[in-house]
């Protein structure tokens, strides 16, 4: 790892999803979207159902995050989360039929529970589907 670059780790509770030096590293929190360069001031975010994308030399690699926890301190960064994917491995038609199965699941939700974990699973098929078209 150089001055320039970040150690970056993507961790699932299964596996390491993606580990390498990046340069640059963006992400959404709960408060908002942050990027992050080398040399940032440590930092920690608690992480929204969206996507990251690191930027390696001049290439943009994109996962679905599914939640969790960011960290980053001494140029090392860290994801810990539930699920996350690569872009490039997201099965599309798989994805499109989970947001279509979660928006017909809200359009008949008939409790408050209902309508918590379709919006869950809608914004989980909507991540997976934003990576993939990245």
């Amino acid at each position: 790892m150089s001055d320039k670059t970040i150690h970056f780790k993507l961790i699932t509770p299964e596996k390491i999803v993606f580990e390498d030096d990046v340069n640059a590293i963006y992400a959404k929190g709960e408060k908002g979207s942050f990027g992050i360069l080398p040399g940032h001031i440590p930092f920690m975010s608690s992480l929204s159902i969206d996507i990251a994308k690191v930027v390696k030399k001049d290439k943009e690699i994109t996962f679905s995050i599914i939640g969790g926890a960011f960290q980053f301190k001494n140029n090392e960064a860290i994801i810990l989360t539930e699920a996350a994917e690569c872009g490039s491995d997201i099965d599309t038609a798989r994805a499109q039929l989970a947001k279509e199965r979660a928006e017909a699941k809200l359009s008949s939700a008939e409790t408050i529970q209902d309508i918590k974990l379709a919006n869950a699973a809608l914004a989980r098929a909507m991540a997976r589907l934003k990576a993939a078209a990245k």
